[in-house]
């Protein structure tokens, strides 16, 4: 397949995974809203993030190398929105510490999960390739799909337990996730802005 054809067909898969994930932000962010969910908020607050970045990427696509390069410097900041949307919520729930509805939060996941291994499937072709555009799609295209199933156990944990433990633990761990892939999406990017300048 020659490099235009690799092209399209990012661009294809980065714009299909936007929209999925719009979508599925409407969604996920009410339930979070309705049953009060620490893990949902931070996760549907990261699917908006998901959709800002695929819009940026099929945007840099277009661009030139060194563009490239600062727009995943860019994108780095971008991946740190649910981490500090995490820790509002989390800060929010410990002031008013009542478990969410588990079968709703286990549920939700359950849907996020689908809709995220979808996006990877779609972007599994495009891993490894270099660059940090392609970089910063798949970790957050991973990194949902693993949350996801973090929640669906925080449900679970939740309608045992009867706590708002289960929940705050996912959450803040989605918000640390996030933050690890923010630092590899900087580091991928700080390795091609020379190259790039160059060029």
């Amino acid at each position: 397949m020659s490099s235009r054809s690799v092209e399209q067909s990012f661009r294809r898969a980065v714009a299909t995974v936007a929209a999925l994930n719009i979508a599925y932000f409407g969604v996920e962010f009410a339930v979070a809203l309705r049953i009060g969910s620490v893990s949902l908020f931070a996760d549907s607050i990261d699917f908006l993030e998901d959709t800002s970045i695929n819009l940026l990427i099929l945007l840099a696509t277009y661009w030139s190398p060194l563009w490239r390069a600062r727009v995943g410097r860019l994108l780095a900041f971008v991946l740190l929105v649910p981490t500090f949307a995490a820790l509002w919520a989390s800060a929010s729930k410990l002031a008013n510490p009542f478990p969410p509805g588990a079968f709703a939060l286990s549920i939700t996941g359950v849907g996020a999960l689908v809709v995220n291994v979808a996006c990877a499937a779609l972007l599994v072709d495009h891993r490894h390739a270099a660059g940090s555009l392609t970089k910063a799609a798949w970790l957050s295209a991973r990194n949902d799909a693993v949350a996801n199933i973090a929640i669906v156990v925080a449900g679970v944990l939740t309608a045992l337990t009867h706590r708002v433990w289960p929940d705050l633990i996912v959450g803040l761990g989605i918000a640390a996730m996030n933050a690890g892939a923010a630092r590899e999406v900087w580091l991928a990017a700080a390795r091609e802005e020379p190259g790039a300048a160059r060029s």
